[in-house]
This record gives structure tokens, C-alpha cells and sequence, in this order.
């Protein structure tokens, strides 16, 4: 009974904390609190040398820029250096201040390096299907603080279960972030940013806030294409740049005030400075021109990889086919059917293969036109 009577006196505290900062935001600018991941001794994810913690302090910086331009926003930093900040003070920052919305930045790793692609979190218990691993990952910084144990009261990063006597606040707040985090994605998707959607996980720094908040996941730095684009300046700026779009779209209409996302100039397209895939196809094929007679010739037999099939249709971006580029596609009996390459000579098909295959492709396999008609590899070698 004692028990009960605690858990009623904590909700009413909660909501009514919760109801005098929606009070005292009326008299005060939109506040917006950017938290850059990790920082300091806790570095995030490592891969191809794309350290986590510089990336998204970079991106975060980044959003800020754009939004201090706009006189009725007022932008607060959870770090905006090279700093160790912890969970607790980063959920903190944004409650002492009364914040509208909190934004918390990340970059996502995977050990398949092929694994891309943005995604947003939004504060869930979903006890289905859950993405431990990404729980885990961004709260597995609690260990590095001091005291952590008191601090979080028997929280355990591993276990998502811990976490439901903190929800009531959030949970009212749910809508919202969800609202914002569909704004983000679709913003990244505009930017030819790929989007895997967004998502509900039991992240603590969302649950500790007091406000609408997102974690975002801009990208694997573990895929090598992607994590040079994070680490690129044009990169990080279309990031920041979708993610504060999205902010403004939020806030005009939630706050029926006149920000216009439209104003934000679009930045310069993301170009990588290496190709890697073509100019491989390139020495490959000089390899083969000048070492053997290729068995076919230019007779109308064309080569291509199937890569994949699929009830969706994919637009052609080598984002989509784990870097691979020169990608084609075809419909057939209500399916697309993708391609990679093309070439009318047998070895150089077969180390095209071979590359499909190395990018995680492992079901690829030959196919043959003659004259734009599908035939047999056997009618094509023949």
C-alpha cells in the first residue's frame, strides 16, 4: 500500500512539473536543445577512421548555425566541444531550461558494413521486435560516469524493463516526437538521404527529457561510403540541414508562428571524392582486353548481374545498392528485378560477379540478352 501511495505521489509531481513548464514556455523563445552523442573520453562508434563523437558534434553545430538566424529560436548545447557529458546532465540541461523540443544526434554502426541508411527514435516500450542493440549502444555510456549505480537508481542499459517507472511524462509527449521524427526522415529522403524509418526504442536520455525529443541516426559510419559522407562537409551539411528544416516545419505547426523552412538555402549536393567501384570495373576490364580474347563479342549479347528482386521499386542511387554503382532495373510479373552492370564480355561479367558478391550480394547470379531478349548464359557463351 505504502508502495502505491509513492508511485501516486510521483505521477502527480510529474504531471504537475509537466504542466508548469508548458506554462512558463508560453513567455519564452522556442528553445531548442542540440545534443551532440558521445564526446570525450567516450568516443561511440570507430570505423574507417570516422570517429562517432567528431561527426555528430559537427552535424550538431552545424543545425545550430542554421537556426540561430531565426531571432525567436533560442538554441542550447549539450557539448559544443570535444567533452564528456553524461546522460543525466544532458536530460537535465534540457529540463532546467524549460526546452520545446530536445535533439539528440548520433551516427549508427553495424558489424554487416553494408548495413546504411538514416533512421529516427522516438521514446517506446514496444516489447516486440525491439532494436536492443541500439538501445544498448547509445545508453552503455551510463557505465562510463561516476556513481552511476546511485545515480539511476538500478537502471540497467540491458534491460529495457527498467525504465517504465519513468514514462509518464514522456508518454504524453509521444505524438509530438513522433511528429518531428516523420519530419526528419522525410527531410533526409528529400536530400537523397535513405530512410529506415522511424522507430520506437526505450533510450534513456529520451525518457529522462520532459519535452517532445528524437534521437537521430543520420547514417552508418561502418559502411565506408556512408561514414565518408558523414565525415564530409557537403555531407554534414545536408544532414543538418534536413534535420533543421524539419525543426522549423515542427515548430510552425505546433507554435502557429511564421518560421519558413522554404527560407533555408539547400546546400550544396554531397559528391564523393572517390569511386572506387568504377574505376575497379576500368582496370578490370583493361586487365582482361589486353590478357585474353574475351569469349563473346559485340554481337548483341549483353551481360548484367542480377543483384535483387523486389515487390518495391528502388530509385537507381548506389546508396541503395551498397555503393555499387551502373545499376539497372527491369519489371517483370509485378516484380523489379536490379541489375548491376553491363558488358558483352563473358570474364569481365564474371568479375563483375564477383564484385556484386563481395558487396554482400551472395545470391547474385549471371544473367543474357541478345538483342535485348533474354537468353540463356549457355545460348550466350555458345
Amino acid at each position: 500500500m505504502v508502495f502505491k501511495y509513492k508511485n501516486l505521489f510521483f505521477s502527480v509531481l510529474l504531471l504537475t512539473f509537466f504542466c508548469n513548464s508548458m506554462f512558463s514556455q508560453s513567455n519564452q523563445k522556442f528553445t531548442v536543445i542540440l545534443d551532440a552523442g558521445h564526446g570525450g573520453k567516450d568516443y561511440g562508434a570507430n570505423y574507417h577512421g570516422f570517429v562517432e563523437k567528431k561527426v555528430t558534434l559537427a552535424i550538431t553545430l552545424k543545425v545550430g548555425k542554421i537556426l540561430e538566424k531565426y531571432q525567436d529560436i533560442k538554441i542550447i548545447y549539450t557539448r559544443d566541444s570535444d567533452e564528456f557529458i553524461e546522460l543525466k546532465e544532458r536530460a537535465g540541461i534540457a529540463n532546467r531550461n524549460n526546452a520545446n523540443l530536445f535533439i539528440s544526434i548520433h551516427c549508427n554502426a553495424n558489424r554487416n558494413t553494408s548495413a546504411s541508411g538514416s533512421e529516427t527514435y522516438v521514446m517506446g516500450m514496444s516489447r516486440s521486435n525491439m532494436n536492443f542493440e541500439v538501445a544498448k549502444s547509445e545508453n552503455s555510456v551510463i557505465f562510463q560516469e561516476d556513481n552511476y549505480k546511485e545515480t539511476y537508481k538500478g537502471f540497467d542499459p540491458k534491460n529495457p524493463e527498467t525504465l517504465i517507472g519513468l514514462k509518464l511524462i514522456q508518454e504524453n509527449n509521444l505524438t509530438n516526437s513522433i511528429s518531428l521524427a516523420t519530419k526528419i526522415q522525410d527531410n533526409f529522403v528529400n536530400y537523397d538521404i535513405k530512410s529506415r524509418g522511424v522507430k520506437q526504442e526505450p533510450l534513456w536520455v529520451l525518457d529522462a527529457s520532459v519535452m517532445p525529443g528524437v534521437l537521430v541516426e543520420t547514417g552508418f559510419i561502418s559502411n565506408r561510403e556512408e561514414g565518408a559522407r558523414l565525415d564530409s562537409e557537403s555531407g554534414q551539411l545536408e544532414s543538418a540541414t534536413a534535420i533543421a528544416q524539419a525543426i522549423l516545419e515542427y515548430k510552425k505547426e505546433y507554435f502557429g508562428d511564421s518560421a519558413d523552412a522554404a527560407k533555408i538555402e539547400r546546400p550544396k549536393k554531397y559528391v564523393p571524392t572517390e569511386q572506387p567501384k568504377q574505376v575497379d570495373t576500368v582496370v578490370q576490364k583493361t586487365k582482361i582486353e589486353t590478357a585474353s580474347k574475351p569469349v563473346t563479342n559485340a554481337s548483341g549479347i549483353i551481360f548484367k548481374v542480377q543483384i535483387a528482386a523486389s515487390s518495391r521499386k528502388l530509385e537507381l542511387h548506389s546508396k541503395n545498392f551498397k555503393g555499387l554503382s551502373s545499376i539497372s532495373s527491369e519489371y517483370d510479373n509485378r516484380v523489379y528485378k536490379y541489375m548491376y552492370g553491363e558488358t558483352s564480355d563473358y570474364n569481365q561479367a564474371k568479375s563483375l560477379l564477383d564484385q556484386a558478391k563481395s558487396k554482400g550480394y551472395g545470391s547474385a547470379f549471371l544473367i543474357a540478352y541478345k538483342n535485348g531478349k533474354k537468353i540463356s548464359i549457355q545460348e550466350a557463351i555458345n
